[in-house]
């Protein structure tokens, strides 16, 4: 029996070594969980972000407060939550909100901020205030409203695959601008003619939206922009590509000021014609920019580093040639040789003066030619 009771114990006490290592793991993984758990990300961040990427919403660039913001319009975030309720559910139990309830919760979350226009008058010559300004200031009221509101987004948006990848190639591209002079040749030629290339294009772009508005302006009253302005710095690249104009929203000038500034036009065109350099000028002006860019385009280490030497080495031998004929003059007394070739052409002159004296007296009319001799 005492066998049998102590077999029984080594029993249990197995049985409770094994529940002690069996459980080590599971109490472990226990604690373990709640660590490996991450945050939940807040709902209206996500739909946030959602709805902003989202190009259905119609959306513009503004300047406000020195910074470059992206915004959208009240009337347009309501007729986008009814075109696409499937975003709505991002938000869960929040999702049969009203839109007004939703952009509220945004804005005190800080997520999307309510601004108010710079210019709240008409500006002359227009009928009414433009449908997405340029400059906004930051409301005082920040409650949502369809009627004339505009809502700025204030989280950074997400970058892309494209933006990481030129935060690496904008580096390298300022480095590759530094080191153009040690390019090869043929390499300088292709950069040279892509840029000249570039700026012609951006130029005549500018020029022929001018002249479309100046003679639509002039002819018809109408202001017509062709193309985007690209030196505007609220304009996207969604514009950039444009061409269509947008619809003239202003009154239509009265023919009085549309005369007086063809007239200006026509002047200031006859003056640039008339005063126009003419064809020896332009040639030489030609030249002069032609020998700038071969000494931009044929400029090489190698070259700079041999006409140092060159340079070098000339004002050496300069300097020693100067010291050698300092120290000579110093030194040597001046050479017999060298008074009589300094006194030989004056020698001469006198003895050429004595021969024609002579020749005169001894010509007959020496009486005549003297006194004509003396008097000269």
């Amino acid at each position: 029996m005492a066998g049998k009771g102590g077999k029984a114990t080594a029993a249990k006490a197995a049985d409770k070594d094994k529940g002690k290592k069996s459980s080590g793991p599971v109490a472990r993984s226990s604690r373990a969980a709640p660590q490996k758990s991450a945050p939940k990300k807040d709902l209206y961040q996500l739909f946030a972000e959602k709805v902003r990427d989202n190009k259905q919403l119609e959306s513009r660039w503004a300047i406000m407060q020195e910074t470059r913001v992206e915004y959208f319009r009240g009337k347009d975030f309501t007729n986008f939550i009814k075109n696409h309720p499937e975003v709505r559910e991002i938000l869960g139990p929040d999702k049969d909100l009203e839109v007004e309830d939703i952009v509220n919760t945004l804005l005190t979350k800080n997520l999307v901020i309510r601004c108010d226009r710079v210019m709240k008058t008409v500006r002359p010559g227009k009928k009414k205030l433009s449908s997405w300004p340029a400059h906004l200031e930051i409301h005082n009221e920040q409650v949502f409203t369809e009627n004339d509101g505009f809502f700025a987004w204030m989280f950074l948006k997400r970058r892309t695959l494209w933006q990481t990848i030129l935060s690496f190639v904008w580096p390298l591209f300022a480095l590759a601008v530094c080191l153009f002079p040690v390019y090869p040749y043929q390499c300088k030629i292709v950069v040279l003619y892509s840029c000249a290339g570039a700026l012609l294009f951006i130029v005549s772009i500018l020029l022929l939206r001018a002249a479309i508005f100046g003679i639509l302006w002039v002819l018809l009253g109408k202001r017509v922009w062709f193309f985007p302005n690209i030196n505007a710095e609220e304009t996207t690249f969604r514009e950039l590509v444009r061409f269509w104009p947008e619809k003239d929203e202003g009154e239509r000038p009265k023919w009085t000021s549309r005369l007086f500034y063809a007239l200006v036009i026509v002047l200031v065109i006859l003056l640039l014609r008339h005063h126009a350099p003419d064809e020896a000028a332009r040639a030489r002006y030609q030249k002069k920019v032609s020998n700038i860019i071969d000494d931009v385009l044929e400029w090489s280490p190698k070259l700079a580093i041999s006409g140092m030497i060159e340079k070098h080495t000339g004002a050496n031998m300069m300097e020693a040639s100067n010291y050698t004929s300092g120290a000579g003059n110093s030194h040597v007394p001046p050479s017999t040789e060298s008074k009589a070739t300094e006194e030989g052409p004056n020698m001469d002159a006198d003895e050429d003066t004595a021969a024609n004296s002579d020749e005169i007296l001894d010509n007959p009319y020496a009486d005549d030619t003297t006194k004509s001799y003396q008097t000269n």
